[in-house]
């Protein structure tokens, strides 16, 4: 018997409902790409409190968007999308018009800075738009001095720290602390991963540090 949505959503609370503010990216139910209702019972079974919904690439956007529209029942406090990194529309304005137009309780549209062409356009999405550190196979946005070019441009814009990414490009993780010091004031949202599991981390306002629980 396969589990909707709805079921995971209003069955009876589990443990893990009332954990610290952390919850999953969609983006690891690889199986279920695209299947959003799917994905978001998955989700519900990691935690009920946050979920990162992952249309990482741009074929992925459109079905998310209309999904999104109809008003699913979901319980989490907290709703990010991670924006089109790969297979993007050739128009950016329309991918961007999208963006803009996913429901405003959307908290958080996480983003790959190294792919905004048009960087100016997406101060449309305000202070949703969220910028994620890139990693050592990327030619910018790695280190702080990169970041900083991309807030100058989009002053709105909070801060996602990827711990992987980061200490991709420097094991040290001095360039981390760096991060942290520099933008400690727009961090929103943190990624913790390994090469099998992502999990996503929301900052609120009243939080001031976000780990897993042992």
């Amino acid at each position: 018997m396969s589990t909707t949505a709805d079921d995971a959503t209003f069955a009876a609370a589990r443990p893990l409902a009332a954990h610290h503010p952390m919850g999953i990216s969609t983006g690891v139910f690889a199986s279920a790409r695209g299947d959003w209702p799917r994905l978001v019972a998955d989700a519900c079974r990691i935690s009920t409190f946050a979920v990162e919904l992952s249309a990482l690439s741009g074929d992925e956007l459109p079905g998310l968007l209309a999904y999104l529209r109809a008003n699913p029942r979901m319980p989490f406090r907290y709703v990010a999308v991670q924006a089109p990194a790969k297979n993007r529309a050739p128009d950016e304005a329309a991918t961007i018009g999208m963006l803009a137009g996913l429901p405003l309780w959307v908290r958080s549209v996480v983003a790959h800075p190294d792919t905004l062409s048009d960087v100016g356009r997406y101060r449309a999405l305000g202070t949703r738009l969220v910028l994620e550190n890139m990693d050592d196979r990327k030619f910018t946005a790695r280190v702080a001095d990169e970041m900083e070019k991309f807030f100058e441009a989009l002053p709105d814009a909070g801060f996602c720290l990827d711990v992987a990414h980061v200490r991709a490009v420097d094991p040290t993780m001095d360039a981390a602390h760096e991060l942290l010091d520099r933008f400690r004031a727009r961090l929103r949202h943190v990624h913790l991963s390994s090469s099998t599991t992502r999990i996503m981390c929301p900052l609120p306002k009243t939080t001031r540090g976000c780990s897993p629980r042992s």
